[in-house]
């Protein structure tokens, strides 16, 4: 098999579904053959990289990302995705370990998100007298588990593309760690009139975008089909493998309640979505 596209995935397994669902959802072909060559780990039992980081655990952690992205090289794979933001914590060592170039997800999106940033200061002075009315302030809030929090994988990356940033305060970070591992991580459908305060909480901070910097709130996005408010950490991973590995980009649209259905009728076995 060539020109394969390796994944790092299992962390967690819907995440994972999710990222090739819409892999093969957003790339355009007539059929099957068009598809990207797709080489899928799923080390489900990968001990979980926030309570690792957090408690300062991270040489296990490390050994096993190490092993795994070992094993898709061995495979030769061309590149390489690991659709787990929280996992880019240990991206930059990992990536001088091995000789394949691992899609780094986090950079992708913070340079995204400055990139739209940019778009709308641009639109803004357009439409309106910048010295009466002022630059237009961007600042782009970040939604992601306390490691990535923690770590400030989101941060220095904005910081690099020069773009304000914000994280959650301590209530609503609850609030978003409860989504990720209460609800998507077991199975749950998301609880949207907590998102709802998660979303009034980031609009009153003065956010003018938010990443969702956790796959588990890519399966929110993906369910529920969130706004434009929404930036999507997973979508922005997926559009680069597709670029990296020469395929062109489709668009499909679906109502959140069809997406809902299907995904549910896919994680039980039958048809895809």
């Amino acid at each position: 098999m060539e020109n394969v596209l390796g994944v790092m995935g299992g962390m967690g397994p819907q995440a994972t579904t999710l990222f090739y669902e819409m892999l093969i959802d957003n790339t355009q072909a007539e059929c099957d053959q068009d598809h990207i060559n797709t080489l899928i780990l799923g080390h489900a039992t990968m001990p979980d990289r926030t309570a690792a980081i957090l408690s300062g655990e991270e040489e296990e952690i490390h050994k096993r990302l190490l092993e795994d992205l070992k094993f898709l090289e061995s495979y030769g794979c061309k590149a390489i995705a690991i659709p787990c933001n929280t996992s880019h914590y240990f991206i930059d060592k990992l990536s001088h370990e091995i000789n394949v170039p691992i899609i780094n997800m986090v950079k992708e999106s913070a340079e995204s998100a400055a990139r739209e940033a940019r778009e709308r200061m641009i639109a803004s002075l357009a439409q309106a007298d910048m010295f009466e009315t002022g630059f237009a302030h961007e600042q782009i809030g970040i939604l992601a588990t306390d490691g990535t929090i923690r770590m400030g994988l989101y941060q220095k990356a904005l910081d690099k593309c020069g773009v304000d940033w914000y994280v959650p305060d301590e209530e609503t970070q609850k609030l978003v760690m409860y989504q990720i591992y209460d609800r998507i991580k077991k199975g749950l459908p998301a609880d949207m009139q907590a998102w709802r305060q998660i979303e009034m909480a980031m609009k009153a901070a003065g956010c003018t975008k938010v990443i969702l910097a956790c796959t588990e709130l890519s399966v929110i996005n993906q369910v529920e089909g969130l706004s434009d408010y929404y930036l999507d950490a997973m979508e922005v991973l997926v559009n680069r493998c597709i670029e990296v590995m020469g395929k062109s980009k489709a668009v499909k649209t679906a109502t959140a309640d069809q997406r809902w259905e299907m995904f549910n009728e896919f994680l039980q076995g039958g048809g895809d979505w």
